[in-house]
């Protein structure tokens, strides 16, 4: 138990500030799993505008320290290669099958 009115005050910001993170990181997850389920889906031109949007939620979080820069440059990396790869293979696919 802390013994100063600073440790006190120290710990209620500790409490308010990882509330806002878990808030924040939450929201990311979910806003990833939305961005996956439109990749599932095949809906490319909706990804790509919500990739965007993503993005911009990502890097804000970055700056706002609630996730390392790192880690925000890792989700980014990965889920434009997704759609990439995502968007490649559906028009290998589709070429398959007109030209057989």
């Amino acid at each position: 138990m802390p013994v100063h009115h600073s440790a006190f005050k120290q710990i209620k910001k500790d409490r308010k500030r990882t509330l806002r993170n878990k808030q924040v990181k939450s929201a990311l997850r979910t806003y990833i799993k939305k961005f996956n389920s439109l990749l599932e889906e095949k809906k490319f031109e909706e990804a790509k505008k919500y990739l965007q949007f993503l993005m911009a939620k990502i890097s804000k979080a970055k700056t706002k320290g609630t996730i390392h820069k790192n880690t925000a440059r890792r989700k980014i990396s990965r889920l434009c290669k997704k759609l990439n790869q995502a968007i490649s293979s559906h028009n290998k696919l589709t070429e398959k099958i007109q030209n057989p």
